[in-house]
């Protein structure tokens, strides 16, 4: 953690993707932690989440892991 309070963004890497109970798809970290990566527009856009190409396209790709900047 920062002197500031705040927490350093930790990039890591898409593995793969999988739908949770409720259907919402869930992005596997290379750090072994889960991130949901919801299309709920306005707030979050991710329209890629919406098709077979688009999730593949984002295996790979990194996202914030909020548990590992913890």
């Amino acid at each position: 953690m920062k002197p500031d309070g705040s927490r350093d963004a930790v990039r890591r890497k898409i593995v793969g993707l999988h739908q949770d109970e409720e259907l919402h798809w869930v992005a596997d970290l290379e750090c072994g932690h889960t991130q949901h990566v919801r299309n709920d527009p306005p707030w979050q856009v991710r329209e890629w989440v919406t098709t077979d190409a688009g999730r593949a396209s984002f295996v790979g790709q990194r996202l914030v892991c909020v548990k590992c900047a913890q």
